[in-house]
């Protein structure tokens, strides 16, 4: 009988900060999950783009056995993102 690989995602959530950077851009960085910094030229174009920096930031952690430690304003915003992981 063959052998079936079942794959348990889960919904990870990531604080990310957002900041209009004086070239116009947004710059999203994170404390919760160190590493992540994206760029859009948009708010939604940063988040989505450090939604999946930080998807692969926690894919390249669990390859390396480590457990992901994270938690399930007008020109500086707070937002959360959440991804499958």
């Amino acid at each position: 009988m063959p052998q079936v690989l079942a794959f348990m995602l889960m919904e990870l959530a990531v604080r990310i900060q957002v900041e209009q950077l004086p070239e116009g851009v947004y710059l999203a960085t994170s404390q919760d999950l160190p590493g992540l910094v994206a760029q859009g030229r948009t708010v939604s174009e940063a988040l989505d783009i450090a939604k999946d920096i930080a998807r692969r930031l926690v894919e390249a952690r669990r390859e390396r056995e480590e457990t992901p430690s994270l938690p399930t304003t007008a020109e500086r915003g707070e937002y959360t993102i959440v991804f499958a992981a």
